[in-house]
């Protein structure tokens, strides 16, 4: 959110979120505020390198270009400070002179030379090669061009380059001299004399400019290399664009206002599969390890200060390789020994309960789009009033029909609900098994146990959870307005009540803190629910095969607008490029003119044969693609790098078992009677490069099992203080066996067995140590050939 937001007046306001210079998603507009909340989470996977993570606010104009009021700016190297936690931003002034993004290639030397008269004069040698990544004008390719200076007290020697046309990624390959000493016979009308020492203060200065035509040059970025550093070597490398230091920069800023923003950034750097051999191993035996408490994934989960960030990467590791199931069931028949109450089962923030929690997110996608978009849909887009607090309720609304509006909702979601059994993911169906029979075997007396077991979950955590907020699992696109909000809140409640009575003898109207849902509630009949819901969760914890007809439904992945280039042939003219609407299901790939309406184009998932990047200079557009099928290649240009990055990877892993995929693909296009990359003239000819994606893989769940044990491996190593306490503690316990009188530094700990838990400790450890060594040894190589000649 953001408060304090100029002009003082109220307005309609929105934020985007950029990497560098690139938008790569953007909030729903908040109308007539001054400190519009926004309540919406993105999360992405990062897919090049950038300098600046930034957020601009603007104020959205019906007639006019939108207005950007401000901007927080956090650069790459300090993401790491604010991550975890919430932080208040001030707002900055959006200097054009600070807006920039790219990097550029250069070589420089010093050369000596000899001049007529015997004396020695030094030069300057400065090759522009090229430049990559520079940013878009106007959402139009730029026509760059750079300026090389030389510059230092007494002199400002400039040189320019060619202008290139319509490309993010000129090669410029152009070579400028300057004589940076000269002999003191040297004469010219414009004559100065330069000292040897004041090489010291010369630089380099690359600038780069959009041409503007008719209009004015936009700048895109500079460089500054001191010559000092040159000495008498030649010096190649790559420089990342920075932001020109005088800038417009006015000695006040004014207060434009502040934003509220929750960072968490990871970066981890991924060895090659067969480093984390040992590691993976020990963690996906864990659930074999007696007692659970001595495992590796349970030890990781007791030394991370957040159990969230241990429980997200060992899901996901332990659902890949299909080792989830046993270790939830051993975790949660751990925290039912310590449960002492039935009514109580799986209600508080364990291991056990965490881990369900994040699989049900994970594999549960599919199933809470199918049973609950369409509802959802309707609330949002067609809200009826539903507010049934008296002290809440609006000037002119009836509380009896905001009941029977409520009613009306919470009918029809509930009834989705239990009958969506069908749709229950297997693996959901398999844990929700296992629980419910731990949970009887632990309260063999409560015949209602085995049912509350499983409702806390599916209920409780998962559909409640949906429904209040639909924005976070992808129900809708933007967090729903206030109103809805409260409709969805009460819907929520009403739910969660609803899911909770099939496991109990009698109802729980009473026990309702507002009187005003305790009236709502008696408008519902106990035992029509009760059964249902029994019914319900009967079905949803059974391990019994589903019927066909729920399998042979096409499972949704993506859907978005982009543009596709025109595929029909013309006389006359440059095909053009069209924008249209995009959706990948599990069956095919298709097309729209317009979301819900019929496709255009649809290109079954088993003739696909491969999806691969496309060259910038094939239309001189970024973010391309191209999908290889039966006929001619399908060119499509996505919004950003992001969403390209992700309809690759989505179309890649539900087409990697695709018995027809190619091997060799062409990175360019077939343009004027031959490929760009290649040109070879004959359209159908094999490919020149090998395909990044050619090995079959797990279609069902985006997992990389090497980055998840990286994750691990980071974590053990920012805990490796706790991990020490733990063996001591373990030490400890194992040399006295007397009673604990007070409390010590391990009682946090849950040690069941010292010497199995020291035994598994010393595994981590001794792993731990050869990770550590391996990234040692890759640190220090990429050190050494680092191409990047600043930050």
């Amino acid at each position: 959110d953001a408060k304090h937001l100029v002009p003082n007046k109220m307005r309609d306001f929105f934020c985007t979120i950029s990497l560098d210079q690139e938008e790569v998603f953007r909030t729903q507009v908040v109308e007539k505020s001054l400190s519009p909340y926004f309540g919406e989470e993105f999360y992405f996977e990062i897919p090049r390198t950038f300098q600046w993570l930034s957020f601009y606010i603007y104020d959205k104009s019906v007639l006019q270009k939108d207005l950007r009021i401000g901007k927080v700016s956090i650069k790459k190297e300090d993401l790491c400070n604010y991550t975890g936690k919430e932080n208040w931003f001030m707002l900055q002034p959006v200097d054009s002179n600070s807006e920039v993004q790219g990097k550029v290639h250069l070589e420089l030397k010093l050369n000596e030379l000899i001049t007529d008269n015997g004396s020695v004069c030094q030069q300057l040698v400065v090759q522009i090669k090229e430049c990559h990544g520079l940013p878009l004008i106007n959402g139009q390719n730029c026509d760059p061009y750079a300026t090389v200076s030389l510059v230092g007290p007494s002199r400002n020697d400039q040189k320019k380059t060619k202008v290139k046309k319509k490309t993010s990624n000129p090669q410029f390959n152009e070579t400028f001299y300057f004589e940076v000493t000269r002999s003191s016979s040297y004469t010219k009308k414009s004559q100065f004399q330069v000292e040897e020492e004041d090489i010291e203060k010369l630089e380099v200065r690359v600038d780069l400019w959009n041409n503007g035509n008719l209009v004015q040059d936009v700048f895109l970025g500079e460089i500054k290399v001191p010559v000092k550093v040159l000495r008498n070597d030649s010096f190649q490398a790559w420089y990342l664009l920075q932001p020109r230091e005088n800038g417009n920069k006015s000695s006040k800023t004014d207060d434009l206002g502040s934003l509220r923003l929750n960072i968490c950034y990871t970066e981890d750097c991924v060895l090659p599969s067969e480093y984390y051999t040992s590691l993976r191993n020990l963690l996906l035996k864990s659930s074999d390890v007696q007692p659970i408490s001595a495992s590796a994934a349970y030890i990781l989960s007791e030394v991370c200060r957040d159990k969230c960030d241990a429980v997200l990467p060992l899901v996901r590791l332990l659902l890949h390789h299909h080792k989830l199931v046993p270790f939830v069931a051993a975790v949660a028949e751990l925290d039912l020994k310590d449960t002492q109450e039935a009514n109580t089962v799986f209600r508080g923030n364990s291991l056990a309960t965490r881990c369900v929690d994040e699989m049900m997110k994970i594999v549960g996608k599919h199933y809470l789009k199918v049973t609950l978009k369409p509802v959802i849909d309707e609330i949002c887009e067609s809200p009826k009033p539903c507010e049934i607090d008296p002290i809440k309720l609006r000037e002119g609304d009836n509380v009896e029909i905001n009941m029977e509006n409520l009613r009306y909702y919470v009918d029809k979601v509930f009834c989705e609900i239990v009958r969506s059994s069908i749709s229950c993911p297997t693996l959901m169906c398999d844990v929700f098994y296992s629980l419910r029979h731990l949970a009887a075997k632990r309260f063999p007396n409560d015949p209602h146990v085995q049912y509350s077991a499983v409702s806390s979950f599916v209920f409780l955590r998962f559909f409640a959870v949906a429904v209040v907020s639909p924005h976070t699992f992808h129900l809708r696109p933007h967090h729903p307005d206030a109103q809805t909000s409260r409709t969805l809140t009460l819907i929520s409640k009403a739910i969660q009540t609803l899911g909770s009575w099939g496991s109990l003898t009698k109802s729980k109207i009473s026990s309702f803190k507002e009187t005003f849902m305790c009236e709502f509630f008696k408008r519902f009949q106990e035992e029509k629910f009760t059964e249902s819901v029994k019914k319900f969760l009967d079905d949803v914890s059974s391990t019994e095969s589903k019927e066909p007809s729920g399998l042979s439904e096409p499972v949704h992945l993506k859907e978005g607008e982009m543009y596709k280039r025109a595929q029909g042939r013309t006389r006359i003219g440059k095909k053009n490029f069209k924008k249209r609407w995009f959706c990948l299901t599990s069956r095919e790939f298709t097309y729209h003119k317009q979301q819900d309406k019929e496709p255009i184009f649809t290109i079954p998932i088993k003739n696909i044969l491969a999806v691969e990047k496309l060259d910038e200079n094939s239309f001189n557009k970024k973010n391309m693609f191209q999908v290889l099928h039966g006929e001619k290649p399908l060119y499509i240009q996505a919004n950003n790098c992001v969403e390209a990055s992700e309809w690759i990877e989505a179309l890649c892993r539900v087409t990697r078992c695709n018995q027809k995929r190619l091997s060799f693909y062409h990175p360019s296009a077939f343009l004027n009677g031959s490929w760009l990359c290649c040109k070879a003239t004959v359209e159908n000819t094999v490919g020149c490069a090998r395909c990044t994606a050619d090995v079959p893989a797990d279609t069902q769940i985006e997992i990389d099992g090497d980055r998840e044990t990286e994750r691990i491996y980071s974590l053990f190593t920012v805990n490796m203080s706790k991990l020490q306490k733990l063996e001591e503690a373990c030490g400890s316990i194992a040399v006295y066996q007397g009673p604990r009188k007070e409390p010590d530094d391990y009682s946090n700990f849950t040690i069941e067995d010292s010497v199995a838990t020291f035994h598994t400790l010393k595994q981590i450890m001794d792993i731990l140590e050869k990770l550590n060594e391996s990234h040692e040894k890759y640190r220090k190589k990429r050190s050494s050939s680092a191409k990047y000649g600043s930050e």
